[in-house]
């Protein structure tokens, strides 16, 4: 299954802000208090795990997601095009 939905985008972001806020905790390693150092790590880690679950949670999603398009074509059809009209009524009285 492609990665074409907006999680893996938003899972990609965080992963970029997590390597982010690395690179500014290593920088930043003797500008601050010892206490200031040991909030930012801690903060690190909770994020990592944060953002850790949210990939989990997003894959767990996603095979749904395919397990019940595979399953039921039809019904997916019928309600994508349901949701495409009426964006299509809505959109098209502007």
């Amino acid at each position: 299954m492609s990665e074409a939905y907006d999680g893996g985008r938003l899972a990609d972001d965080l992963r970029a802000l997590v390597s982010d806020a690395e690179t500014l905790l290593r920088t930043t390693a003797n500008a601050g208090s010892e206490e200031l150092q040991e909030r930012a790590q801690a903060t690190l880690r909770d994020m990592r795990r944060r953002l850790a679950a949210l990939e989990g949670l997003v894959r767990e999603h996603a095979r749904d997601v395919d397990t019940y398009v595979h399953d039921n074509p039809w019904q997916s059809l019928a309600v994508v095009g349901g949701v495409a009209l009426l964006l299509g009524l809505i959109l098209g009285r502007r």
